[in-house]
């Protein structure tokens, strides 16, 4: 339970987590839409990962990432919690303009760093 609150603790993770909740992505479309590094971006989605907050798989040479169904049902309470408040996030709005200029780009494609 520490590493989960310490996981939530940050708010890069949660704007990761915003975008999470409305579909699974890559770490190229994630950098992208958060106008984060790659390196920054795969440790704040590793800390998420480990807490068991998040999946992961590989395509190729891309990690794709989604909110884990373990998660959501092991920590019912904190999962309505959070989707209930990270709307508030100062971030919210501008974070999701952002992701939607990119929905229909393949960033992936566009990457010059393998994930």
């Amino acid at each position: 339970m520490v590493d989960i609150f310490k996981a939530l603790s940050e708010e890069s993770r949660l704007r990761i987590l915003t975008l999470l909740m409305e579909r699974e992505m890559c770490v190229c479309e994630i950098e992208v839409c958060l106008n984060m590094t790659q390196s920054n971006a795969s440790r704040h989605l590793t800390v998420l990962k480990n807490c068991g907050i998040l999946y992961c798989y590989k395509k190729a040479q891309w990690a794709y990432f989604g909110i884990s169904d373990s998660f959501k049902k092991e920590h019912k309470d904190l999962w309505e919690y959070l989707q209930q408040k990270i709307v508030e996030l100062p971030t919210y709005e501008t974070d999701h303009e952002q992701c939607e200029k990119y929905k229909n780009v393949d960033v992936c494609a566009n990457s010059k760093i393998t994930h």
